[in-house]
């Protein structure tokens, strides 16, 4: 059987932790941040879980993430 291809692009986008929840990065932090308040640029800073119909999707597309 051969080896399963990771999706290059889904695994420089999103983290996978050990207990399986799946992180992303938030939007709207790339450019006209000047108008944006410095509490909500912190905020967008943090990353934020994936929903659990995206979680099924992005873990298929990255075989073995969570598992090491």
């Amino acid at each position: 059987m051969p080896k399963q291809k990771t999706r290059r692009a889904a695994a420089k986008r999103f983290v996978i932790k050990k207990s399986g929840k799946v992180l992303r990065r938030h939007a709207k932090l790339r450019h006209l941040l000047e108008w944006k308040s410095p509490a909500q640029r912190r905020r967008l800073k943090r990353k934020s879980v994936v929903s659990p119909a995206d979680a099924r999707r992005v873990l298929a597309m990255i075989p073995g993430g969570a598992s090491g």
